[in-house]
């Protein structure tokens, strides 16, 4: 109780839920879920990705959040303070550590490239997609890429514009930054929702996302279904475990979870259903054109289609509010961290934390251009070691140690107590799943991507 009284909790029952909801929905859902649904079958790839949210997603986040309010601290401290409680070593506390690593390189990478967002929403507004097509749209994304003064301008506003929200606190930083935020996200994803119907060809899109056939289903997509459910609900670093520390105790966890988990499962099927009606009502463009759809292919249709302009603008404004919800809860774990056990001021820790990672981020800047041939590991640019060491090794690792510790390690007294608010069944159905199922899939995707990686 003590703990608790000096630890901050959310002002309102329903902010966890717009935070953790903004935090899982960012990049992942709007840019990457629908083009690899694009890649890999469309209705078949979404059944695989519900299945995994429903088996990985979902049980893991309760025991991410509920390790969070146990402990009442950062992720590293939360978890010293639950091992502690149960008698357990406190080298549990490495999960803490791994999410709050694995979400500061992140957020070292993710700020550049939701600093694309920015110049495209800039693009969008003065009307630079008009009269685009695929050469002119390639080449536009090219010069952007490779031009060092551009990227770094976007990154250090975006990084600029996470920590002005962090550096209020809890509850007037991140409370009122998410009540404003995830509203508004969705609302304009409603507004392209309502011009996709309008301007196109919706029956194709619909079809093209909920059509099935079993030709469709493949090891290669449940992999990366495995995978995209893991990352898109912001699952092993650091950031659902640390908003779970403000979660009130009068509030159902897993009742919570799963209104996180059918908001986050929603916005990707927004998006899906908003881009693929618009891709499918432009001659020569294909839904399934891998990561460029979104920054070479809808500059194509918004620049070909009535009203392009204010579309293309509220579309890349959309993808740069979720960015921004998303960087928010990727730099407050490391924020937590040093307050609580350094007691640094906010400001200071805000300051030192986002320039260690605007620093960082420098390397995923001369990833794209100057250091495009410099390999940091064998085929992998600094960029690319980034993005293997995060999605293929911290984030599966610290999951994998989280189903574990929580299923076969933590004492089942103070586990229970946590989740109080929620039937036995609910619970009993929970830690089965969590106990038995999740770990063998996590240890699927682990392995399947490092012997993907080093197998290509």
């Amino acid at each position: 109780m003590k703990r608790a009284q000096q630890h901050a909790i959310w002002g309102r029952r329903g902010t966890f839920i717009l935070a953790a909801t903004g935090s899982a929905v960012g990049l992942g859902n709007i840019w990457k879920f629908p083009y690899i649904t694009g890649e890999n079958g469309g209705g078949a790839f979404v059944l695989m990705y519900l299945l995994c949210i429903c088996l990985i997603g979902l049980p893991v986040m309760v025991a991410e959040v509920m390790l969070g309010r146990r402990g009442r601290a950062n992720p590293v401290m939360a978890m010293e303070q639950v091992a502690r409680e149960s008698g357990n070593t406190r080298l549990w506390s490495l999960i803490g550590w791994f999410g709050v690593l694995a979400g500061f390189l992140i957020l070292s990478y993710y700020s550049v490239i939701a600093g694309w967002t920015l110049e495209y929403v800039t693009t969008a507004a003065r009307g630079g997609f008009a009269g685009f097509d695929g050469a002119s749209a390639s080449a536009a994304f090219s010069e952007l890429q490779g031009d060092v003064s551009t990227l770094v301008q976007w990154q250090t506003a975006f990084l600029a514009m996470t920590a002005l929200i962090i550096m209020f606190g809890v509850t007037r930083g991140l409370e009122t930054a998410v009540r404003i935020l995830m509203p508004l996200l969705f609302v304009l994803l409603l507004v392209l929702l309502g011009y996709a119907i309008y301007a196109g060809d919706f029956a194709s899109g619909a079809n093209f996302l909920f059509s099935f056939r079993i030709s469709d289903l493949s090891l290669d997509g449940l992999s990366l279904a495995l995978g995209h459910a893991f990352f898109t609900l912001s699952l092993g670093m650091g950031a659902i475990m640390a908003y779970g520390s403000y979660m009130p105790h009068n509030t159902s966890i897993i009742k919570t979870v799963a209104t996180v988990g059918l908001l986050d499962t929603t916005v990707a099927l927004l998006a899906g259903m908003a881009i693929f009606p618009i891709v499918f009502a432009t001659p020569g463009v294909e839904p399934e054109v891998g990561p460029g759809l979104m920054f070479v292919s809808l500059p194509i249709v918004f620049g070909s289609m009535p009203f392009g302009a204010v579309f293309g603008t509220v579309f890349f404004l959309l993808v740069t509010l979720a960015a921004w919800s998303s960087t928010i809860s990727l730099l407050e774990p490391a924020v937590a961290y040093l307050t609580e056990r350094f007691r640094f001021h906010r400001v200071a820790a805000n300051l030192l934390i986002v320039f260690c990672a605007w620093l960082l981020g420098l390397t995923t800047v001369f990833s794209l251009n100057r250091w495009q041939d410099f390999q940091l590991l064998p085929g992998m640019t600094p960029f690319d070691v980034s993005l293997f060491m995060t999605e293929q090794v911290l984030l599966p690792l610290g999951a994998l140690a989280m189903a574990v510790y929580v299923g076969w390690f933590m004492k089942r007294r103070p586990l229970r107590r946590e989740l109080k608010l929620d039937s036995s069944q609910w619970f009993s159905r929970w830690f089965t799943v969590l106990r038995y199922v999740s770990p063998v899939l996590i240890l699927v995707v682990f392995v399947l991507g490092i012997v993907g990686k080093f197998a290509g």
